[in-house]
This record gives structure tokens, sequence and C-alpha cells, in this order.
């Protein structure tokens, strides 16, 4: 498996990526496009057009919704207990000065960084993107959605 750092961090899901909303974009551009071909059959042609745009955007509101929402819980849990393995200390104090995209951020980084880089957030305000740009060991997360 190729080695996680900040360039190649983002995962992408190919069937769901790579097939599903380009095939579905597909159907949207042949339906527009056949709708100016055939004035005689516009409404179908757009009633079809917005079938599929209706289906290709619930499927990414719930996939997003369900998939990340249950992740985020984890990845909450997973933060309160190392932070409490590497300090004896709870980090609810913590967490509620930060946004859940920078306490995902310090999960990239390695138990020597990760306490410090914490607190360089809430001390400097630092955006997710500033904290992943710190760390100087990559932690990687190859199963996140």
């Amino acid at each position: 498996m190729k080695k996680q750092n900040y360039q190649n961090h983002i995962r992408y899901y190919i069937p769901h990526h790579f097939v599903f909303y380009p095939v579905t974009g597909a159907c949207i551009a042949l339906c527009i496009y056949y709708m100016t071909q055939y004035p005689e059959k516009k409404l179908e042609f757009g009633l079809l057009a917005g079938c599929f745009f209706v289906v290709a955007w619930l499927s990414f509101m719930l996939r997003q919704h369900y998939a990340l929402t249950n992740q985020d819980r984890i990845v909450r849990l997973e933060l309160r207990l190392r932070y409490y393995q590497l300090t004896g200390k709870r980090l609810e104090e913590l967490e509620s000065k930060l946004s859940f995209k920078q306490l995902a951020a310090a999960r990239f980084a390695n138990d020597d960084q990760f306490v410090e880089l914490l607190q360089q957030a809430v001390d400097n305000n630092l955006s997710p993107d500033e904290m992943k740009k710190r760390i100087r060991v990559w932690n990687a997360d190859t199963m996140r959605v």
C-alpha cells in the first residue's frame, strides 16, 4: 500500500465517484440533448433528466450524511481515547474550542505531535489545512470513507 501523506490523503470510492456519477451525468446530458432534438418529447425528456438529477442528488446527500455522521462520531471517540491515553486528561475541554475539521486534521499527527498540535490549534486558531501542513510524521488513515 502506498504511504499516506498530505498530498494523497483524500480517498475516492471508484464505483461511486467514477462510475455512478459520470453515468448519471451522461444520462442527464443526453436527456437535455434529446430535449433539443425532439421538441415534441421535450416534457418527457425533461422529466427524465429531472429524475436522474434527483437520484444523483439524493444518492450524494444520503451517502454523505449516513456514512460521515457515523464516522464523525467514531472519530471523536477515537480522539478522546487517544488524548486520554497520552495525557491522562479528558479531551472535552479542548474539544469544545475546536471544530470537528480541526479535530479530524489532528488525527494524522503521530502520538509525539498529537497533543502539541491540538494545543497549537486552540492557541493560534489554525485551520485544518494549516494543521495538516505542520504534521512532521504522518499517521495514515486508510479507512476513512
